[in-house]
């Protein structure tokens, strides 16, 4: 119990951090600096440069994740998870607090101030790819377009990474609408320039999130066909103790059943257990691919809010 106690608080320890992090890279970076990239703190950032900082890009994210947060919970029940709601909470506070740290703030005369303004976008994709990274992996998430593309494909049949994609060029693309004759807007007009900012940083925090989330313990799927898999495979499982599946398979070549090895493991434990395979059998043949994701004992957790599933069992007849 004590144990459970001590890791639920080391969990929001690290969902704190992680929104802090994730709060720094627009209200530090992107924001002093008249930028914009994608997603909801896209949106809330032009709407902040639209009112001439009137309306808050704090106040915005809450109100829209508020209302993204109502409508999932409509869409997937009340268990929908507590920790991105703990999520957006903590990062609307940040936002608020960073954006009047002053001496938090990218600008001239600051430590953080970066003279090339390219490298802006670049770092602030670097922080944000950073917070949410942490946040995932401890199961939270700051909400907004996340909440978004799983809503959409609850009911049509499309790609998550479509969804982030449409909706991040869109918001890049209508900070352009940020000129002087476009309602009563009188600040700097915004130009492709600014637009090639924003694609700069969602294209950084993309290349860089796996990093975050998944880190040296990417994880690896590996086909072993050797004669000697059993060596192998009581190696794998008495001394790595990882878990070994035997698939029965024939090669077409010699019409000869064999059996081949099914290995889930870490990339540190790759470079080891080539080396042992080769040991026992230099004519053993690997094929190695990444995982994109395996959850269970050993590996990542499934980190999501708790669902409801209501399960109605018809008799037989």
């Amino acid at each position: 119990m004590k144990n459970k106690v001590l890791k639920t608080i080391w969990e929001y320890l690290v969902l704190t951090f992680a929104t802090f992090v994730f709060t720094v890279s627009w209200e530090a970076f992107m924001i002093p600096n008249g930028m914009s990239a994608g997603g909801i703190m896209g949106v809330c950032t032009i709407l902040e440069f639209a009112t001439g900082g009137f309306i808050k890009a704090s106040l915005s994210f809450f109100i829209i994740n508020a209302f993204l947060i109502l409508l999932a919970v409509l869409v997937f029940g009340i268990g929908f998870g507590f920790k991105t709601i703990y999520c957006i909470v903590m990062s609307s506070v940040f936002l608020w607090l960073v954006g009047d740290w002053g001496w938090l703030h990218s600008i001239p005369g600051n430590f953080l101030y970066v003279e090339d303004k390219t490298l802006v976008p670049i770092i602030a994709g670097i922080f944000e790819a950073l917070g949410i990274g942490l946040a995932i992996r401890s199961g939270g998430s700051t909400g907004g377009t996340d909440i978004i593309a799983l809503i959409i494909n609850k009911y049509w049949p499309v790609s998550l990474s479509g969804v982030f994609f449409v909706t991040d060029f869109i918001v890049v693309i209508a900070q352009l609408m940020l000129r002087p004759g476009f309602g009563s807007y009188v600040g700097d007009p915004k130009t492709f320039n600014d637009v090639m900012y924003g694609i700069l940083e969602i294209v950084t925090f993309a290349l860089t999130i796996d990093l975050f989330t998944v880190g040296g313990r990417k994880t690896m799927q590996l086909l072993i066909f050797s004669e000697k898999y059993q060596e192998i495979a009581d190696y794998v499982c008495n001394t790595m103790e990882r878990g070994v599946t035997v698939l029965k398979a024939q090669g077409w070549f010699t019409r000869r059943d064999r059996s081949v090895l099914l290995i889930l493991l870490t990339r540190q434990e790759l470079s080891n257990l080539s080396k042992v395979v080769n040991a026992i059998d230099p004519k053993a043949f690997l094929s190695v691919s990444n995982a994109s994701g395996v959850y269970g004992e050993g590996f990542e957790q499934i980190k999501t809010g708790k669902l409801k599933l209501d399960i109605k069992s018809k008799k037989q007849q």
